[in-house]
């Protein structure tokens, strides 16, 4: 027998040559690439597989060899080739899962058709205290779904619940989409075991009828012609129009009617665990925990609002509705309850940490007005209104004894660098020594250099002196820089990891600076102001990524947060262009002109959910491609993950010295990347990246004085994604694409900027309501001014929760406990 490990490979192979094949129906320039990449993983994919599913494989490569030129006919050979790709992998995957049988549904969804449970588990428990999960099952929930304790399972949130007892009209176009529940009577009840074996029946009622496909063919001892019977599922193309493939099914009653005590929970999955099994183990969970739960929230009860405190439902009925509402309403209301307890626990750490950083001694850096605006006259450029507005709060910060932590959030190019190199002065001013900080050697370099060409319309005897210290400083100079930082004679040290290092010793450390904050965790930033001797250092963290304002209190709740909104003047803006299919050789007329003109180009690849080694393959792949087939009288050359740091900055220093046209990369262009004789971004496969994402690459452009442009590729987009990508074509505010993003995807994209140094916020990814939030953090500060250690004699039960909660953080650092 085949193991589930070779038959979930072989999947996902499927899967790959599936995702290929839409590009070869689509043809264009892709055509050769993806045909070879679908052939490739379909022989892949023969290993470790029954003989019948190896010859339907050998089947469909021999048909891929042989597709027609004619475009039509080509297309209609590979619609066919890839309905009989989604049947092997339906026959793959119910390899692995037990077949669809009648009656589980209901028995895993309703506790009172169920014998008492007498297990009890704290909630706290380990998921194998549940029956059903073994060591040898845990895996995919702990890797999969990222599911730890029997807690972690009472809050992993429905993707969508079913009604089952509403029945979509099979007439009504627009009824008939994305995932449909239909009551009808079995008919043409068919069992096919030429090939994969399935059975396929017609279901019927009076608005019309759909074919269903199961492949499994233990479906035909369940049912039979003229069973009336309930199914849900998601519809899919197939031969002869839409229908539902291995779709979940119930009897109706004699009289024709499902009766359901509950809405049924649909979860997001991964390989090893069906619908099937969730529901059991989510409705073990309720029922085990019942008589163990805390109502934690009690605690807090005088400190919360009366209005908050009445729409809010008991904590057993809360995760009872979460799973198994008997109405949607019901589910609104218990979403509320978890989504502020999680919104609550989040702010009582953040304030916490931002009240016990403002009571540490730091040191203040008071400037003189008239020295200020002297310095600010010597600026190669005027400030705008937002950079004066943030180098006040900075400045006002830093003049008191409090140790400043404060973000500065700024769209690219809106000149944050700027506002880091005015407070090094001040600190400079004062005695004091700065650090600054970059996530890579590159960046580093170009802080070196900004920060040189500020200071260099300042006499020389009234400069302070800059050194950079790298991974690749050689160990002469690194020496000579270590004594000078501790001699005190550099003012300003600007580097990578390398200031991390325990022999990097700082006479006078006061201000540091962390740019591209996300990329560090709590610790190695907490390592770096340690180096200061018995106070805190004011820290100034820096992010260009565009943070939607209804967030910044979720992720940056322990910082005072600045916004540079505005640009300097003279930026010249960036073009920005959609092509779709054969479009796209507008888009490489217009890399050839830019490139005729003496200037330079990014090409990104496209987002791929694969392994670094084949997102790597596929980068190179698309530069021989390009050098080849498209701009064989061009330079080209790759950039990729799987390079290492100092290979990836060779080849960056090589683009910026020109020594060739085209860099193809894949997502690992870095932000503040200064290139300014590039002129074009060319994105491939922009309809799979985020607005966000998009904004941040077309930033790496438009750093000079020329015209440049953005170019959107994709072979084929949907009416939402076309509208998502029309959107970056209006507008080059990335505050109202960060927005725009958190409307259409959700806030787990953005919230995934900042996972070091915070709980787990898996509950709040799936989007909140603000108002919900502004209230957990009024009643988190209520609670810490009347206790700002929430002792454990005054909140016996909150307490316990809260150091609960912030122990699933990556980091050391936590809340007073």
């Amino acid at each position: 027998m085949p193991s589930d490990r070779s038959l979930s490979s072989s999947t996902d192979r499927v899967n790959v040559a599936i995702d290929a094949l839409r590009h070869v129906w689509v043809g264009g320039d892709d055509y050769v690439r993806e045909l070879i990449r679908a052939t490739d993983a379909l022989t892949a994919a023969r290993q470790g597989v029954p003989y019948q599913i190896v010859h339907e494989l050998d089947t469909s490569i021999a048909a891929l060899r042989a597709l027609p030129r004619d475009l039509t006919a080509r297309r209609a050979a590979v619609q066919t080739i890839a309905e009989r790709l989604k049947a092997i992998n339906a026959e793959l995957l119910s390899a692995t899962q037990p077949p669809v049988e009648k009656g589980k549904l209901t028995s895993a969804l309703v506790p009172q058709k169920r014998k008492p449970l007498r297990l009890s588990v704290s909630p706290d428990d380990l998921l194998t205290a549940l029956p059903g999960i073994g060591a040898k099952k845990l895996k995919p929930f702990n890797e999969g779904l990222h599911l730890y304790t029997v807690q972690d399972l009472l809050q992993f949130m429905p993707r969508r619940h079913i009604d089952y007892s509403k029945s979509t009209n099979l007439s009504d176009p627009l009824q008939m989409r994305g995932d449909i529940v239909v009551q009808g009577t079995i008919s043409n009840i068919q069992v096919i075991r030429a090939g994969t074996p399935r059975v396929q029946a017609r279901l019927t009622n009076e608005t019309g009828s759909i074919r269903i496909t199961w492949f499994s063919t233990y479906i035909q001892n369940q049912l039979h012609e003229g069973d009336r019977i309930v199914v849900a599922g998601t519809l899919a193309p197939g031969y002869g129009g839409l229908q539902l493939t291995n779709p979940e099914w119930e009897p109706l009653s004699a009289n024709g009617v499902f009766q359901m005590d509950a809405l049924v929970p649909v979860y997001p999955l991964t390989k090893g665990i069906s619908q099937k099994m969730m529901r059991l183990h989510t409705r073990t969970a309720i029922e085990a925990t019942r008589d163990r739960l805390v109502d934690w929230l009690g605690d807090a009860r005088p400190f919360i609002d009366d209005d908050v405190w009445d729409f809010l439902p008991g904590v057993e009925t809360m995760y009872e509705h979460i799973h198994y509402p008997p109405h949607i309403d019901d589910y609104v209301l218990a979403r509320k309850r978890l989504t502020f307890e999680n919104l609550l626990l989040l702010q009582l750490g953040m304030v916490q940490m931002r009240t016990k950083a403002k009571a540490e001694e730091g040191r203040a850096l008071r400037v003189d007005p008239d020295e200020l605006n002297a310095f600010i006259t010597t600026l190669p450029f005027p400030l705008t209104g937002a950079q004066r507005r943030v180098v006040a709060e900075m400045l006002g910060d830093i003049g008191t004894d409090s140790p400043m932590t404060r973000l500065v959030q700024g769209d690219v190019g809106s000149g944050k660098t700027v506002v880091a190199t005015i407070g090094a002065w001040a600190a400079w001013r004062n005695g004091y020594q700065s650090a600054i900080m970059a996530p890579t050697e590159l960046l580093a370099e170009q802080h070196a250099v900004t920060f040189e060409r500020i200071f260099s319309a300042l006499p020389e005897e009234a400069r302070p002196k800059v050194a950079l210290i790298t991974g690749s400083t050689r160990a002469k100079e690194r020496r000579e820089i270590v004594a000078g930082l501790e001699a005190g004679e550099i003012d300003i040290a600007i580097g990578t990891h390398a200031l991390f290092s325990d022999d990097i010793a700082f006479t006078a450390l006061g201000f540091v600076v962390i740019d591209e904050q996300h990329r560090f965790g709590v610790n190695q930033r907490t390592a770096l102001t340690r180096k200061a001797h018995g106070y805190q250092p004011h820290l100034l963290s820096m992010t260009a990524t565009p943070i939607p304002r209804t967030l910044n209190l979720v992720l940056h709740g322990d910082l005072d947060v600045s916004v540079i909104d505005e640009r300097p003047p003279g930026r010249v803006p960036i073009s920005t262009f959609c092509y779709v299919g054969p479009a796209r050789s507008k888009a490489y007329q217009l890399v050839r002109h830019e490139v005729q003109k003496g200037h330079q180009v990014f090409v990104i690849c496209p987002l791929v959910n694969e392994s670094d080694t084949i997102v790597a393959k596929a980068a190179v792949e698309e530069a021989e491609r390009l050098q080849n087939e498209v701009f064989p009288g061009l330079k080209v050359d790759v950039l990729h993950g799987k390079m290492r740091s100092k290979a990836k900055d060779e080849i960056m220093e090589r683009f910026r010295n020109h020594e060739f046209d085209i860099l193809v990369s894949t997502s690992v262009i870095e932000v503040g990347i200064d290139i300014p004789n590039a002129t074009v971004m060319m994105i491939e496969g922009a309809d799979r990246f985020g607005l966000a994402q998009l904004h941040q690459f077309r930033g790496r452009v438009g750093r000079g004085e020329n015209k440049s442009y953005c170019l959107l590729l994709s072979d084929d987009v949907s009416a939402e994604n076309n509208a998502r990508l029309q959107t970056m074509v209006a507008t080059d505010d990335g505050f109202v694409l960060a927005e725009k993003d958190l409307e259409l995807r959700g806030p787990g994209d953005v919230i995934g900027t900042r996972q070091s140094g915070l709980p787990d916020l898996g509950v709040l990814e799936m989007g909140f309501d603000s108002r919900i939030l502004d209230r957990a953090r009024a009643t988190a500060e209520r609670l810490i001014a009347a206790d700002p250690e929430i002792s454990e004699v005054r909140f016996p039960r909150l307490k316990p929760r809260l150091r609960a909660y912030w122990q699933h953080r990556q980091t050391t650092i936590a809340p007073a406990s």
